[in-house]
């Protein structure tokens, strides 16, 4: 084993990605499958799965897809087990499905809250009750959590989203104190704006693009590839001592 194998390989890892078919969540799924890890893709969208998985096999990972659907707590209470099946249970937990309704606030409805809450906070502290204790028991453990600009202000319309993304922060903090001492960690990436599905709807609009690009220091917006580096230290050995964090991966949108 290489230095940096010892520091960074997932090797005999398993890891269960959500969302993992496009954006951020491929881009992760991608690193952590490309560093070692068995990754199970879980997304809603079976074609979409299909093909992420077959790039990762295809490129000599292994790699598995799930369907599933994170709208309920039924649906991710099903999907939870689902994903245990191609590998087993995961030592490596990433949350990064998510939906963005964003109404003009005075038009969102109850159930743009409801729906938004239990994909964005909801999924992502059920899957990691599922998971975390066995990781516990094995005494390694990463829950990693893709969040938000607008978990820490406001713009373009935050509205539901933005608070959910806070509340996805605050996930972190309680996991880190839950588990900490047991080999689990529990940390959160937080994007600026990235050209994803996701906010394919910005995209629509050239003059925004290039504004949220302007608030950055780097001068440009964001990729998913931008967040393999930072997915694959948070999931890997050499981490162990980083939990309860949010790290930032925003070209400078944060500081500027």
């Amino acid at each position: 084993m290489t230095y940096l194998d010892s520091l960074f390989s997932l090797q005999g890892r398993t890891a269960v990605v959500t969302g993992g078919s496009s954006g951020i969540g491929r881009g992760i799924a991608t690193a952590l499958a490309q560093a070692g890890a068995a990754t199970v893709v879980v997304a809603r969208g079976r074609d979409r799965v299909d093909e992420t998985v077959r790039e990762l096999t295809d490129a000599g990972c292994r790699a598995a897809g799930v369907t599933g659907d994170l709208s309920s707590a039924d649906g991710i209470r099903r999907l939870a087990e689902d994903a245990t099946e191609p590998f087993g249970e995961p030592d490596i937990l990433v949350n990064s499905a998510g939906i963005n309704i964003r109404p003009p606030y005075a038009e969102i409805t109850e159930q743009d809250w409801h729906d938004t809450m239990t994909v964005n906070a909801l999924a992502p502290f059920l899957l990691g009750k599922r998971y975390a204790p066995g990781m516990a028991e094995r005494g390694f453990g990463r829950l990693l959590h893709i969040s938000s600009q607008q978990a820490h202000r406001a713009f373009v319309g935050s509205g539901v989203y933005g608070v959910s993304k806070g509340a996805v922060e605050s996930l972190v903090r309680s996991e880190a104190e839950a588990w900490g001492g047991t080999g689990v960690t529990s940390n959160a990436l937080v994007p600026g704006f990235v050209l994803t599905p996701l906010n394919a709807r910005l995209q629509e609009d050239p003059d925004q693009v290039a504004a949220l690009a302007a608030r950055t220091m780097i001068g440009r917006n964001g990729l998913p590839e931008d967040f393999a580096g930072a997915a694959v230290f948070l999931a890997s050995p050499s981490s162990s001592f980083v939990t309860g964090q949010s790290l930032f991966i925003d070209g400078g949108m944060s500081v500027h």
